[in-house]
């Protein structure tokens, strides 16, 4: 005998939360309510190089594009933790989409055995889902001035996942309401100044944007805002008033201690056999080496100092990549601009000025 729908909802949850999921809810499997404002955002040039936004634009309209015949989306946000560093906080770890994914596997598998001839797919952000919208029509939080969903008890600190069936669920209470009042701390300390106003980011000036999804030369006059970061950015999260807890909170992501600093001196030397030995299973793999060692030389070009130069000149000579020969000039040109503001001028105690 089947079990009834409000007693399947509250297993569906449960099931959930055991499989590490500490947000749940669900929503209606209707045309996205974001769709118009992602069109803007996209003919308003916002997405750069991320061409396949442009490509699957139509998709993101409604849920139907990934499963056919879709009635309900559990929306699910499981938590990351890790630590401040130069590798945001989300890639601290395994790649998140097969970790996700695995988990989202057997929560479709446990829906599919409870309700015989069901259909349900499971769906993270690399498929054509705005999975916000989504999210906050689910009731887990609402968008922030940032852009992220925030939730009021886990902050923003979490992925996002989806579960699409064919089975009708009675949907959650939407979030209608924002908690960020006067707030502007995300939008102040945006290092790059990628939000031309709340609630838009313009991903071409992004730090995660350029440190990872652009495959050329990092514009120059960005390239002093990367700041330290060699892999993402959590400035704007860090920041939020609703995330201060977050470190204090177990996050059932594992982090690898390892990965939250990286040695860029290291990261110079790698070819790309290393590059994939040593980031194997991990997120950074999505930057390809040349991104890597891009970013590694633009972060040293911000903080580094003349033990730095001999690896960054070495690169600037004889990498096969251009980019990366060009990030690697840049970055010796800085240093050399500091030594000469900081280090003190030559002994002339003993110069014979007769």
């Amino acid at each position: 005998m089947e079990p009834s729908r409000v007693e399947l909802e509250t297993r569906l949850k449960a099931e959930a939360t055991r499989l590490g999921f500490s947000l749940s809810g669900i929503a209606p499997a209707t045309e996205a309510d974001g769709f118009a404002r992602f069109e803007a955002w996209l003919d308003a040039g916002f997405a750069g190089e991320m061409n396949y936004l442009h490509k699957h634009r139509e998709h993101r309209r409604h849920p139907k594009a990934i499963v056919k015949d879709v009635r309900s989306v559990l929306m699910l946000g499981l938590e990351y933790g890790g630590v401040d560093g130069n590798v945001a906080r989300y890639a601290q770890g395994p790649d998140y989409h097969r970790y996700i994914w695995d988990r989202l596997n057997c929560l479709r598998d446990w829906l599919m055995a409870e309700v015989p001839g069901s259909f349900a797919h499971g769906a993270t952000d690399s498929a054509p889902l705005l999975e916000r919208d989504f999210a906050r029509r689910a009731g887990l939080g609402w968008f922030g001035k940032n852009t992220m969903l925030i939730n009021k008890h886990r902050g923003s600190f979490f992925f996002l996942a989806g579960l699409l069936t064919d089975i009708e669920l009675t949907p959650d209470q939407p979030h209608t309401t924002s908690h960020c009042g006067t707030c502007t701390a995300c939008l102040d300390a945006c290092p790059t100044k990628a939000f031309p106003e709340p609630g838009v980011l313009d991903a071409t000036k992004c730090i995660s944007y350029l440190t990872i999804e652009l495959h050329g030369a990092i514009p120059l006059e960005l390239r002093p805002g990367i700041g330290n970061w060699l892999f993402g950015c959590d400035v704007c999260q860090t920041v939020c008033p609703w995330n201060r807890h977050a470190d204090e909170r177990q996050a059932p992501f594992p982090s690898r201690p390892e990965l939250a600093v990286l040695d860029l001196r290291e990261i110079l030397t790698l070819n790309e056999s290393e590059f994939r030995h040593r980031f194997h299973g991990t997120s950074l793999l999505r930057t390809r080496r040349s991104g890597l060692v891009r970013n590694a030389a633009i972060v040293l070009g911000n903080t580094g100092n003349r033990g730095d130069l001999p690896a960054l000149e070495h690169l600037a000579r004889n990498d096969p990549n251009e980019t990366v020969r060009d990030s690697a000039l840049w970055a010796v040109a800085q240093i050399r601009i500091r030594m000469t503001e900081t280090e003190p001028p030559p002994d002339r105690e003993n110069r014979d000025d007769r």
